[in-house]
């Protein structure tokens, strides 16, 4: 087996024709992904109640969470075979998608009995509206009771991005996609299920997208032999957890920071809960250019780095940082000058149209400096490095973004417009952190490997 077998080898040729071309099937899976939640907010807002359509706002902040956390927890599984492809050593990488699954299957069982379980103490928690609790706790159990196949879609998609395929979790998600657009008129618009049908639309969708993963995986001729052996804990669930916990948990801090700014906004009333649900619909959305780019750069700088191409890892963060620039700034632009115009594609309520606008002004500068930011944090988890990610993750939010968008959420007059600034401020510390981690590891690299020359 080598390179040259696979769908994309990293280490040689443009950089731009090689991470560009790879990027794209992310992003694009990515999109129809974020859909889920935006086609439930669209249809709720258009046929449901405007309590329901809180109720998806607030409990898909939960499931947000919940997905992007096990997305970087699968990072652990990129990287390694990503690392072992470059460095030629495919026998390893069998045990490595054997324990992943025992792994994935033990935080499946656990997430089922939190979400189903507590589903309303996470809604109170998360300070619904009083009109909306139930309904979130119903959005959130019904999510809970499918998570198996949240986890699984995010456990697949890892391998394939591992082995440089990102086009075949594109291919599945897309007819999911389409499933979850005709569960929701069916359930929403035409049994009038409000946010209980949204959530069995998205779950219906998400079952269908890991049974045609399989069938794709199956058929799929396989770099490497996976055997019933390999289905236990061994050492490379440790690697696994190693590279993807740290990942996980600061995702998670982070995410939980805006849960938590869910429920400062919460507060302000209806209105305001729901125009903000709309805002972060449209937020995730742009939020997915620099994610796409965070994932393809730890997939092509940890294949580049078992090669032992650290020049060439180095040139694609400047690379994707450009591109991620480049299209932040027309995305800034649009959401800054026609905001107002995005908010109204979910909902009629001239109130929520323009509270949701308030955040994204507050927003949208983003946009730009979250690009720079992640494609930095993509080359260090192509280094394995993401222990650092964690820690500067956690920075950012419990000494900016927390603290900010509760002074901002207290003020007599709060506006939704300086709580959304909390979170570009965070990313403008991240990047400072970041700039002078990677100044201060490349002199350490430099003096290890001048130091023979200097004992001579």
């Amino acid at each position: 087996m080598t390179l040259n077998d696979l769908k994309t080898d990293f280490t040689q040729g443009s950089i731009v024709k090689k991470l560009v071309p790879f990027m794209m099937p992310i992003l694009g899976a990515l999109v129809l992904q974020a859909a889920y939640g935006a086609v439930d907010l669209l249809v709720v807002g258009r046929f449901g109640t405007t309590s329901g359509l809180s109720a998806v706002s607030t409990g898909s902040q939960i499931l947000n969470l919940v997905t992007f956390v096990l997305t970087q927890l699968a990072m652990g599984i990129t990287v390694p075979i990503a690392r072992y492809i470059g460095q030629r050593k495919f026998e390893w990488i069998g045990s490595l998608i054997g324990g992943s699954v025992v792994v994935f299957a033990i935080i499946s069982a656990v997430l089922l009995v939190g979400m189903v379980g507590f589903a309303h103490p996470l809604a109170v928690l998360m300070q619904a509206p009083e009109e909306a609790v139930g309904l979130t706790a119903v959005y959130v159990r019904i999510c809970g009771g499918g998570i198996f196949f949240i986890v699984a879609y995010n456990l697949l998609s890892a391998i394939f991005r591992g082995l440089g395929d990102s086009k075949s979790p594109l291919i599945f998600v897309a007819i999911a996609c389409g499933i979850n657009i005709i569960g929701d008129l069916i359930l929403v618009a035409g049994l009038h299920l409000d946010a209980a049908g949204a959530a069995m639309a998205t779950v219906l969708a998400q079952a269908l997208s890991v049974v045609f993963a399989l069938l794709l995986l199956m058929k799929r001729k396989l770099p490497f032999r996976i055997t019933k052996a390999d289905f236990k804990l061994n050492p490379q669930c440790w690697r696994l957890l190693h590279i993807g916990l740290p990942l996980a948990l600061q995702e998670f801090l982070t995410q939980a920071s805006f849960l938590a700014l869910c429920a400062f906004v919460n507060r302000l009333g209806l209105e305001a809960s729901s125009g903000y649900g709309v805002a972060c619909k449209l937020v995730s959305f742009a939020m997915l250019i620099p994610s796409s780019l965070m994932q393809s750069m730890a997939s092509f700088v940890s294949q580049n780095v078992g090669a032992g191409q650290e020049k060439r890892a180095r040139k694609a963060m400047g690379i994707g940082i450009g591109i991620g620039v480049t299209i932040g700034s027309l995305v800034f632009t649009l959401i800054l000058f026609k905001g107002d115009l995005l908010t109204g594609l979910f909902t009629s309520d001239p109130t929520v149209i323009q509270n949701g606008f308030a955040y994204l002004k507050g927003f949208a500068p983003e946009t730009i400096v979250t690009a720079v930011l992640f494609s930095m944090v993509g080359y260090f988890n192509g280094h394995g490095k993401t222990l650092w990610v964690m820690i500067q993750g956690l920075v950012q939010t419990l000494l900016v973004r927390l603290p900010l968008a509760y002074v901002m959420s207290i003020q007599p007059n709060a506006s939704l417009t300086r709580i959304g600034l909390s979170a570009p401020a965070a990313i403008l510390f991240g990047i400072l952190l970041n700039l002078a981690f990677y100044v201060w590891s490349n002199r350490q690299t430099a003096d290890r490997a001048n130091a023979p020359e200097k004992i001579r």
